[in-house]
């Protein structure tokens, strides 16, 4: 492991940024599906559905970074209670990083509906073919979402607090230079 430096290391941060990105437009595409009944409906589930297996496949690697390159110490005048929540809320999203595309996946696989990634790689369903698993994994990708949703808006709520009000380096160190 790598000694802890007061920045994040070059691959975590571009990580956090490629992944903010896609999990916001998953969020929006995520909402304009179950909004949807139209023409868009069909275009948003084929990119929804390769969207959320990258998503996987980044979050795999981006534990791997974390694991071997560790983020920078929190400010030591933070609250211990601050401290956890920063803690917690990170491992809660990296762990729905992970639940999200997994559950998804389980849940067409249940549905029995194919998991394209292009028109000709399909991958393998995980769960049988099951309508009552079908249902409680689609109740179950709606809650994770709901909180996906809400833990990116109090993740990014503290890094403006960080940013903007402390000061104090921690939103400097995911941005990848001194914010003034």
């Amino acid at each position: 492991m790598s000694a802890p430096s007061a920045m994040f290391a070059l691959p975590a941060r571009v990580l956090h940024w490629l992944m903010a990105i896609l999990i916001v437009s998953m969020l929006f595409i995520g909402v304009g599906m179950v909004a949807s009944v139209s023409e868009t409906h069909e275009l948003l589930i084929r990119i929804h559905k390769p969207l959320g297996i990258a998503i996987l496949v980044l979050a795999v690697i981006r534990i791997t970074v974390r694991l071997r390159y560790p983020p920078p110490p929190l400010p030591a005048d933070l609250p211990a209670l601050q401290k956890l929540a920063a803690h917690a809320s990170h491992w809660l999203l990296y762990i729905l990083m992970l639940l999200m595309p997994l559950i998804g996946w389980a849940m067409l696989s249940a549905g029995g509906y194919p998991v394209m990634l292009s028109e000709s790689l399909r991958l393998p369903p995980i769960f049988p073919v099951s309508p009552d698993a079908f249902a409680v994994l689609r109740h179950a990708h709606s809650f994770f979402a709901l909180l996906l949703f809400l833990t990116f808006l109090a993740h990014m709520g503290a890094a403006l607090y960080h940013g903007l009000i402390r000061r104090d380096g921690v939103l400097s160190s995911m941005a990848g230079r001194r914010l003034p």
